[in-house]
């Protein structure tokens, strides 16, 4: 269902989407864009039934000074969608993006090995939220964006378990250093909500707002 090569070939080559001028056909031919290049968001919109390409944005992520926390994933997720769809008019767009919350921190991707076992301590024994803000885009603009919360409780974590973890390298391209979906789903003693939507996309919710512009599972 992904056809990542196809459409990144033709990105890179710096064309855009066929012009108003061609056949109906051309400009059906991206009818649906994941604007992210993460292995979990590709898995959960192919899971799903929904055919799509995949481009990423290239938006920088940067959180604004005293910016609440769904306010910043709903912005980088609009963003997202934004820039890709003003290249890609024909084709509905799909950002998303995934930050983790811990009394009021924002723990986004460890920079390094001491920021993830700091970002894991901090979660040890603790319950957090997990925000992930999805959008749909198209000619440019956004058909619609929403913010989605999962509960997250972590069992009490040893410091060797911690160590252990960050040597296998799986923290580094994390939001809050762990992977529900890999080793560090071992951490996790309770999900209050969606489980996708802590992997980085609400499918469900996404699938029935991609449903609302006819674009249906096949």
């Amino acid at each position: 269902m992904v056809r990542a090569a196809s459409i990144g070939s033709y990105f890179s080559r710096g064309l855009r989407a066929p012009a108003a001028s061609g056949n109906s056909r051309e400009r059906m031919t991206l009818k649906v864009i994941l604007a992210s290049g993460s292995p979990r968001r590709r898995q959960l919109l192919s899971a799903a039934g929904i055919e799509f390409e995949v481009i990423e944005s290239g938006m920088p992520e940067r959180h604004l000074a005293g910016e609440p926390p769904r306010d910043y994933a709903l912005r980088m997720a609009r963003d997202k969608a934004g820039a890709v769809s003003s290249r890609f008019p024909y084709a509905i767009v799909v950002g998303a993006d995934t930050i983790v919350v811990c009394d009021s921190q924002i723990l986004e991707k460890p920079v390094d090995a001491a920021d993830a076992r700091r970002m894991l301590a901090m979660l040890s024994g603790r319950t957090h939220t997990v925000v992930t803000a999805f959008a749909l885009a198209r000619g440019g603009k956004i058909l619609e964006s929403s913010p989605v919360e999962s509960r997250v409780k972590f069992r009490q974590l040893a410091e060797a378990e911690i160590a252990d973890y960050i040597a296998t390298g799986e923290p580094f391209d994390k939001a809050g250093a762990y992977g529900i979906q890999g080793v560090g789903g071992g951490f996790i003693a309770h999900v209050e909500g969606s489980r996708d939507n802590v992997m980085g996309l609400p499918a469900a919710t996404v699938v029935a707002a991609l449903a609302r512009y006819s674009v249906k599972p096949v």
